[in-house]
């Protein structure tokens, strides 16, 4: 295979795993396994923090330094990744404000389903066991529901959101975008991408960047020492946080989207929203269609493309 056909290859590979990480419940991590280049992955990421490595940089023996990093297998896995969130941010900005209890049920399913098969690779349950994940249950439960509705849009908070959320975007399992909905920033993040809002992606991107590479040794330290409670309080934080993507939490998308249904623009359903505040007493009866059939369908939906990634995933093992 050519080096071009590889690059593509490997962009493809990059894409997949861009788009896992724009919907929340899918993880990147996990596509990265699937397709066989999570471990290539790791070692690229883990080349950055050996000293070794920048002193090649400094030291002008650029194409050692290129070497030692991989870069033309990362440059086309970064393009691939970039391609896939730029492309798909439009789309989940567009179902977010116009069908929000079916998307939301989308993502409660898938999100709910990934923690079924995080549970169900846990095996020899102990008493200990159980106990991590309660702890876990129990963290995402208390950070959803103390967590504010509206979180700031300051870029310094922007930087702190890009540097959580990165950290998670190669666990296999875990979403970025996930953390994102909790930090109350994914539909943020999503319209900057959507609109190319050039200060706050900047401002994102040095988020991750630093994220990934001051807690890319402590993630690997935590897995290869306590691999097991790690992953059960990360199931379980998962688990608990689901409260925070039920289809109806917020009346005011509901509304909303009402609003856009029977023909206003989206600035003047957002303004009228706005207007009427966040109090669901006021909210819950202007609505007039929960929408809970379609929340349903959606939810197996997930539930189902979860299944088949994981079955997809367990076929490529066993060969």
């Amino acid at each position: 295979m050519s080096n071009l056909l590889k690059d593509l290859a490997v962009a493809s590979k990059g894409f997949a795993m861009g788009a896992a990480n724009v919907i929340p419940g899918v993880s990147g991590g996990t596509i990265a396994l699937l397709t066989g280049i999570f471990g290539r992955i790791v070692d690229c990421l883990n080349s950055f923090m050996v000293a070794d490595t920048w002193k090649l940089l400094f030291g002008g023996k650029w194409r050692e330094f290129w070497k030692k990093v991989d870069g033309r297998f990362l440059v086309a896995l970064l393009v691939g990744v970039l391609v896939s969130v730029f492309s798909l941010a439009r789309l989940m900005q567009y179902v977010i404000n116009y069908h929000p209890v079916q998307t939301w049920g989308f993502f409660f399913g898938m999100i709910a389903a990934s923690a079924a098969v995080m549970l169900v690779r846990v095996k020899g349950w102990k008493v200990a066991d159980v106990v991590w994940a309660v702890v876990g249950i129990a963290l995402g439960v208390v950070v959803c529901t103390l967590s504010p509705t509206n979180t700031p849009d300051d870029l310094w908070f922007i930087f702190i959101c890009g540097a959580i959320a990165v950290c998670t975007m190669i666990l296999p399992g875990v979403s970025g975008s996930f953390i994102l909905l909790i930090l109350g920033k994914y539909e943020y993040v999503m319209g900057a991408v959507s609109s190319l809002n050039w200060p706050v992606l900047i401002v994102f991107a040095i988020g991750c960047v630093v994220g990934i590479l001051a807690f890319s040794k402590c993630l690997h330290w935590l897995l290869e020492r306590f691999e097991r409670q790690t992953m059960l309080v990360l199931v379980g934080f998962v688990l608990g946080s689901l409260v925070k993507v039920w289809p109806w939490n917020d009346w005011g998308a509901l509304v909303r989207a009402q609003m856009l249904a029977q023909g206003s623009d989206l600035e003047t359903a957002s303004a009228a929203v706005s207007a009427l505040g966040s109090s669901a007493e006021v909210l819950r009866p202007m609505v007039t269609d929960l929408h809970v059939g379609g929340a349903i369908v959606w939810a197996l939906v997930g539930v189902i493309t979860v299944a088949v990634l994981e079955g997809l995933s367990s076929g490529k093992e066993s060969r």
